[in-house]
């Protein structure tokens, strides 16, 4: 597994604005975690968890929830960046996303990062990324993000 690139602080973060980091190491979606997110979420709709039912619909197989792809972007980012001296990070919130192909069962996923903005706010930094999740595979990517987090010193 690759280490994230690590920033000697903010000002370093700033210089990769507009450049791309990553790919993320690959992390596999099964059955076993689509099934507990579906009852994390209390969405149990057949196209997540009746592999039977599933497998003559319209994608062969389960697909994971979109929603469970972008619970993910959290593990690839820190898996791509980090700046030193900031302790802690939380999610402020998401632009824009979408989800432009199905992740069935089974499937390895990795992302790209690309920082497009960071802002000081009290205590430490706004920084908004651009994510694009890509399925091993696949010809589109299963998830597109422009995701904002607050890091902390």
């Amino acid at each position: 597994m690759a280490e994230p690139r690590v920033f000697p602080s903010l000002d370093q973060l700033r210089s990769v604005i507009g450049e791309e980091l990553g790919p993320s190491s690959w992390l596999e979606v099964g059955q076993k975690r689509i099934d507990l997110f579906a009852d994390a979420t209390d969405q149990h709709h057949w196209i997540h968890v009746d592999q039977e039912k599933a497998a003559a619909g319209p994608f062969r197989s389960t697909i994971a929830h979109g929603y469970l792809t972008l619970a993910l972007l959290p593990a690839f980012c820190t898996g791509l960046f980090a700046v030193d001296g900031l302790n802690m990070g939380v999610n402020y919130g998401v632009n824009r996303v979408r989800f432009p192909s199905p992740v069935p069962a089974g499937s390895r996923l990795r992302a790209t990062v690309r920082i497009t903005e960071v802002t000081d706010v009290p205590g430490g930094a706004q920084v908004t990324t651009v994510v694009t999740v890509e399925r091993e595979g696949g010809d589109k990517p299963v998830c597109v993000a422009e995701s904002v987090t607050r890091y902390y010193a």
